[in-house]
């Protein structure tokens, strides 16, 4: 996964057990796209304070993510409603039996997941 996309998406399931601080830096660097020397000087503290919040964050939020898994859940349900539409759209233009079973075991997964 890239690392913005995957920074923004722990942080989209886990920031909010980030303090307050640590969230206003991580959102500067990723969401805001600012550089560590405008972080620094914007929030009073080094360039290399501003680094090593930031790696502290990102370590913080994988570790979440190692624990819960709700992003790779939510990724692996994303792909299998994905994976539903498909079949519905096949369904719909062949009215063939078989998909509907395959949908239904689709749906059932997801609500095991």
């Amino acid at each position: 996964m890239e690392s913005i996309v995957k920074q923004s998406l722990l942080y989209d399931f886990y920031g909010e057990l980030l303090t307050e601080h640590q969230r206003n830096v991580y959102e500067d660097v990723v969401f805001n796209d600012m550089s560590l020397a405008e972080i620094a000087e914007e929030q009073g503290i080094s360039r290399q304070g501003v680094h090593d919040l930031i790696k502290r964050c990102d370590k913080i939020l994988s570790g979440y993510e190692d624990k819960l898994h709700l992003v790779s859940k939510f990724q692996q349900t994303r792909c299998m409603v994905e994976e539903i539409q498909k079949r519905t759209r096949q369904f719909k233009e062949t009215q063939e039996a078989d998909l509907i079973a395959q949908i239904e075991q689709i749906s059932n997964d997801i609500l095991e997941l």
